[in-house]
């Protein structure tokens, strides 16, 4: 082969080779940077990794936390359920309750209104009554006014000798007799003299219907004499034998006898001291009291 020939061969395999060496060369240098490029993105997938581990650690925690909380929840929740339900079924026994004792309480107000309503028409009636017992007291009032009247103008003369007194209170009149104008001393029977006084005051009571009369012996503490004392062994058996005769004797003058009461006292009732002859004078007496009926 020529020389020449051999040369421009050679020339031209150093060409290929350079032309090889500069392709891989440049090869090289792209593979070392592909390198280096992954391994920046490798190193910021590893940051990446390393912030998405803490952050999922932190979500870890977190979700631990709402867990836990939802467990709280959970079991507030079933304590409120539960409270809601009671709290539900008091309320119904509480609507049981009150309905109950609304209508207790509907039907006491009835039965109030009731009694109410009677105790009005009782009232009016009481009102009608006490009108009524009013009107008949003043009634009964104006008649003892006027047999007081009457018998202070029969037993004038009486009342000015202070052998008799009248007295009016509260309805019932009070006719004072001492005993020497109806008896004699130490008897019981009434005298002559005593029936003509007697006589003024029956000529009145003759006349009222709507009274009781009630006569009422008594005497001083002056013991029974010895010659007395077989008949009226004390006081008491003295002052009962003068009021019933006294009685007798308005009877047998027409008084009606239904009217009629007898009542002893004896010494044990005194209007005056017993300590002086004036005040025994005053105890000796016969009192005749005109009071309502029973």
């Amino acid at each position: 082969m020529p020389k020449k020939i051999v040369l421009s061969f050679l020339v031209v395999l150093l060409a290929a080779g350079l032309s090889a060496c500069s392709v891989m060369q440049s090869t090289y240098q792209k593979k070392v940077d592909e390198a280096e490029t992954l391994t920046k993105r490798l190193a910021e997938l590893q940051k990446k990794n390393d912030d998405l581990i803490a952050e999922n650690a932190v979500l870890k925690a977190d979700l631990a936390r709402m867990t836990l909380q939802n467990e709280k929840l959970t079991t507030d929740l079933s304590y409120v359920t539960d409270q809601r339900d009671k709290a539900v079924s008091d309320k119904e026994e509480l609507d049981r309750i009150l309905q109950s004792r609304s209508d207790t309480l509907s039907q006491s107000i009835f039965e109030l209104r009731r009694k109410v309503a009677d105790l009005d028409a009782e009232n009016a009636k009481l009102k009608a009554e006490n009108a009524s017992l009013v009107k008949a007291r003043e009634e009964q009032v104006q008649k003892v006014s006027s047999t007081y009247e009457s018998l202070l103008e029969k037993m004038k003369s009486e009342i000015s000798q202070g052998q008799v007194t009248i007295s009016e209170l509260k309805g019932k009149l009070t006719v004072n007799m001492v005993d020497s104008i109806l008896f004699d001393s130490g008897k019981a029977e009434v005298k002559k003299g005593g029936h003509e006084i007697l006589g003024k005051v029956i000529s009145i009571l003759k006349d009222v219907s709507d009274k009781s009369i009630r006569i009422e012996g008594h005497t001083d503490n002056v013991p029974i004499s010895r010659a007395l004392a077989q008949r009226y062994p004390t006081n008491w058996e003295l002052s009962a034998a003068r009021a019933i005769n006294v009685a007798r004797f308005l009877q047998d003058q027409g008084i009606d006898p239904a009217n009629l009461s007898a009542v002893a006292y004896g010494e044990w009732k005194p209007v005056a001291t017993n300590d002086t002859p004036e005040g025994r004078a005053k105890n000796r007496r016969i009192e005749i009291i005109l009071v309502p009926k029973e």
